[in-house]
């Protein structure tokens, strides 16, 4: 059930699929449209440290409920607001009121799934957030396709349709969300085993030591400049293959109803393949942190990146530029998979919550950051926005790599006051 909510959530990933026809319902820049995409995205990383820091509190029924509603309510106020052309009405409901329902929802089987699998974290959190990944072919290749068809192209009631399946898939899922037993533990691994888990070094250690801590900083830091490098694909992957296609097209048939037709759905298959590839990096990655270490995994997630967006500055193939696009979902899909094993292994279970809903931060104003940087380059440099776009994407990883080699493995040991250190000896 939390892979289910995932994967309707994740229907967020499929922006692109929009972008254009967003546009032109309002007749509005790029920039302008890909804020209501950059809100969402924002708003789900600060509800999800909300979430992280109170779902002890309420639990993971009600957070995972709430998100769903308040997401589809989010695609219900969009439709709203494309039928009165109010563009700061689609920022709230797309990107407030749906983000909000996005955080809440996303932080809640992740953390819960990981009290129900002690012995397979990476793996069991990778498959869970695999279905955000894949959210996008759905949207892609099933929801939006079959209701643009359905609707004869009219975009509002395709949102309205989308509101209502929303709310029919994730209040259903979200209510199977529950905490396991007290002393729960897999037939595989033993009561002690989960006790020491909650009960170790780190039982004594506050989350808020946890969250101003350098190591989360630094872990923070990688998970942004990975996101921001995926984030500007996913949010313009479509219109920069289409860009690509142009190319190779006569200009006269550039206004050619099939022919636009035609990209369009090349775009929306790049969405869907990717997706996949998205999906399966948390699954994969996820269970390969398992056996080589968190770090070492995202030492290779960001390093192979670099030569990847490099290549990209000479590739003119769409085929080989859809390839690489689809490595570079691979790759921030595994950022996903890897970091909430990586949060269990430093900072342990009790403060899992807190500090994985708080690093969510990171996707929020990566959210921001990416989308408009690829939004401002198409608008002010539609030759070369690509290219640009490529550059920036490569110095932001080599940061990223640059952090890594920073970062080990180790658990957590806040530095303790000098009157600490003296009982301890």
């Amino acid at each position: 059930m939390g892979t289910l909510l995932q994967l309707a959530l994740g229907t967020v990933y499929a922006w692109s699929f929009f972008q254009q026809p967003v546009m032109a319902a309002g007749n509005w820049t790029n920039s302008q449209a890909a804020w209501a995409f950059s809100l969402a995205i924002f708003f789900l990383g600060l509800a999800a440290a909300w979430g992280g820091v109170n779902l002890p509190k309420f639990g993971p029924r009600k957070l995972a409920m709430s998100g769903g509603l308040l997401y589809g309510i989010g695609y219900l106020l969009a439709a709203y607001a494309l039928s009165v052309k109010s563009l700061p009405l689609l920022y709230f409901g797309y990107g407030v009121v749906g983000g909000i329902g996005l955080g809440l929802g996303y932080v809640t089987p992740v953390a819960t799934a990981a009290k129900w699998f002690p012995d397979k974290k990476g793996f069991i959190t990778g498959m869970v957030v695999m279905g955000f990944g894949l959210g996008a072919l759905v949207m892609a290749k099933v929801l939006a396709p079959v209701f643009l068809d359905f609707s004869g192209g009219n975009l509002v009631r395709v949102f309205s349709y989308i509101g209502v399946i929303m709310l029919v898939v994730t209040l259903p899922a979200g209510y199977f969300l529950v905490n396991p037993p007290t002393a729960y533990a897999p037939r595989s691994y033993s009561i002690a085993a989960v006790s020491a888990g909650e009960q170790g070094l780190q039982a004594g250690i506050t989350a808020k030591e946890c969250v101003f801590s350098g190591k989360f900083a630094l872990m923070w830091a990688v998970f942004f400049l990975n996101i921001i490098a995926g984030i500007m694909f996913i949010s313009f992957q479509s219109p920069l293959l289409q860009d690509l296609l142009k190319e190779s097209v006569e200009p006269a048939l550039l206004n050619d109803p099939r022919v636009l037709a035609d990209l369009a759905a090349s775009g929306a298959t790049l969405i869907a393949v990717s997706s996949v590839f998205n999906g399966l990096g948390r699954f994969f990655w996820g269970g390969l942190s398992d056996k080589i270490g968190r770090v070492q995994t995202f030492r290779l997630i960001i390093g192979s990146q670099v030569a990847v967006f490099l290549a990209l500055l000479f590739i003119k193939t769409p085929l080989l530029f859809s390839v690489l696009v689809c490595y570079v979902l691979l790759c921030y899909g595994g950022g996903f998979g890897s970091m909430p094993s990586f949060v269990l292994d430093v900072f342990g279970p009790r403060q899992m919550p807190v500090v994985y809903g708080s690093i969510l931060t990171a996707w929020g104003l990566a959210g921001i950051v990416g989308p408009q940087i690829v939004a401002f380059l198409k608008d002010n440099y539609a030759g070369q926005a690509a290219q640009y776009t490529f550059v920036t994407a490569s110095v932001l990883l080599l940061a990223g790599l640059f952090i890594t080699f920073i970062l080990s493995n180790k658990r957590f040991v806040p530095k303790l006051p000098l009157k600490e250190i003296a009982v301890v000896e």
